[in-house]
């Protein structure tokens, strides 16, 4: 069989050889294969479609705008009204008033942007020995240079040279005196920034320990380290109740990394959001910073991610979220009984992992969960990925979780 596509993330002889699941059509939290079989969504897309499919609000947002302009660069003093309209309303509502956004094409690129901004930052500073950044064992911060070096799973760096980039540091993920550890080995005067998702993804989804995000936070104000926050999951809702896990715990970060739901996934989109002190070296005045995208800040994109704003505020889903993180916990907790199950790991935003005793029985249970009609992944080490869209209703939720047990307990 002949097959082009090079999937992310895969054993691309099993796909050609089994072919690929290929998915058609999608509905709020349902979405159907090519064979017209229907199934839940238990993953958003991949986190990201915080509205549901099958929005055509957004889709007609973006074809009035690519019939407009489709994008002009935002390089030098260029820019559209649409994304300026979209910097505006997303400024308002990061939790470090007077913030400043720079778009990017996603997640990864924000992470990127994230970083050379932390090291340049410093430079503005007068001080460029701080270099070094830190994450976090388990951590996951998308796949350019610079988050691959970040993150925390091992498998994903392998094969590229070690170091894939220099003065990268890891501390574990859930022990803040790790990272206080490091910093007074390595010496304040070296570390740059520190990076958190405040709720661990694409490594297992895990929930961070009571008081941890606060204490890491502290960490890094009282000895002069950068603290980004990675919210490509968390953000725009995913967290509950807040448009940010930063504004639900009070962080105030000095940046804030985002992706995924700024567009519910319609359109490619991501934003690094700095605080003013940060971008203030850069707005002065006389100063470039040699950086940027050329699909950063793209006007369709623009128009996509105002109208997911739209519904989002109008049908109340950063609400919604919160309701989630309830019926998620009340629905899958008791799945840590059943035999293949040795942890469900819920109760903090719209996200829950159910871990299996045995991770390399994951393929088996995605595709036992496939025959019952769910589709979702395996994330870190053999932990099933629930992270719906915020208008499954709490019966969906149900049957989504009997779903789930119906097929574990054939393992």
């Amino acid at each position: 069989m002949s097959y082009s596509l090079w999937h992310g993330f895969a054993d691309m002889g099993a796909v050609t050889s089994s072919g690929p699941f290929v998915i058609t059509r999608g509905e709020g939290v349902t979405v159907y294969d090519d064979a017209g079989k229907e199934y839940l969504d238990a993953t958003a897309g991949l986190w990201f479609t915080n509205v549901g499919h099958g929005r055509t609000e957004i889709a007609e947002a973006v074809a009035k705008q690519l019939s407009t302009i489709a994008h002009y660069s935002n390089f030098g003093d260029f820019a559209s009204d649409t994304t300026i309209e979209l910097a505006e309303r997303l400024a308002a509502k990061a939790p470090v008033p007077g913030s400043k956004v720079m778009f990017t094409s996603g997640g990864s690129d924000a992470v990127e942007t994230a970083v050379k901004l932390a090291r340049r930052y410093w430079v503005e500073q007068g001080r460029p020995s701080k270099r070094i950044v830190v994450g976090r064992s388990k951590a996951y911060h998308g796949m350019h240079v610079a988050g691959t070096s970040l993150a925390g799973i091992l498998p994903n760096k392998e094969g590229y040279g070690d170091p894939l980039m220099p003065d990268t540091e890891t501390v574990e993920w859930d022990d803040a005196k790790s990272l206080l550890g490091l910093i007074e080995r390595v010496g304040a005067d070296n570390i740059a920034a520190f990076f958190a998702e405040p709720i661990i993804g694409a490594g297992g989804v895990y929930l961070p320990p009571d008081g941890y995000l606060r204490e890491v936070r502290e960490i890094c104000r009282d000895h002069d380290v950068l603290f980004v926050a990675d919210e490509v999951v968390t953000g725009y809702g995913r967290i509950g109740g807040d448009w940010f896990a930063s504004g639900r715990f009070g962080l105030e970060p000095d940046m804030i990394t985002s992706a995924k739901g700024l567009t519910s996934g319609y359109v490619p989109m991501g934003a690094m959001i700095a605080a003013p002190h940060v971008a203030e070296p850069f707005f002065a005045g006389g100063v470039w910073w040699r950086h940027g995208y050329t699909y950063g800040g793209h006007a369709g994109a623009a128009a996509a991610a105002l109208a997911n704003f739209d519904i989002l505020e109008r049908e109340n889903l950063i609400d919604e979220a919160k309701r989630l993180e309830g019926d998620l916990a009340a629905a899958f907790a008791p799945l840590g009984d059943l035999d293949a199950v040795s942890e469900v790991r819920t109760g903090l935003g719209a996200v829950t992992a159910v871990q299996l005793a045995d991770p390399a029985q994951a393929p088996t249970a995605v595709a036992a969960l496939r025959a019952a009609g769910v589709v979702t992944r395996a994330a870190g080490q053999g932990a099933l990925q629930v992270s719906p869209s915020f208008v499954m209703t709490s019966e969906q939720v149900r049957d989504l979780a009997r779903r789930f047990a119906g097929a574990l307990e054939q393992l």
